[in-house]
């Protein structure tokens, strides 16, 4: 079973960029559709983008682009414009079917990583 570890997350101020990184570890990723979610305290994880689908919710269309490198095994996803409303906890995961913003149709999901946006 694949392993998922987020990283690069920190913090930030409106406008700023950055870049996570979601490293796979005990099968490639290469040809996996690898989701991207992200979660505040007392809310719901809340979906942002599907690396192999091309799919971003509205609110990142435009600022967020996911990536991947085969050679490393690595999902990315840069954000760009980064504003207070984009902080939260950052996730990755494998899907596995089913409707694309739902979380419940991925799994192996990695421990997270912090994003923080100030203004």
């Amino acid at each position: 079973q694949v392993r998922l570890v987020e990283s690069g997350g920190g913090l930030v101020q409106a406008g700023g960029s950055l870049r996570l990184s979601c490293a796979a570890a005990g099968r490639t990723i290469s040809t996996t559709a690898v989701g991207w979610f992200r979660q505040t305290p007392g809310k719901e994880r809340e979906f942002v983008a599907l690396l192999g689908g091309g799919t971003y919710v509205d609110a990142v269309k435009g600022r967020f682009t996911g990536s991947r490198d085969n050679a490393s095994n690595t999902a990315y996803l840069h954000m760009n414009n980064l504003r207070p409303e984009d902080t939260g906890v950052y996730f990755c995961a494998v899907y596995r079917g089913g409707p694309v913003r739902d979380a419940t149709a991925y799994d192996s999901w990695g421990p997270g990583a912090q994003v923080t946006v100030s203004s």
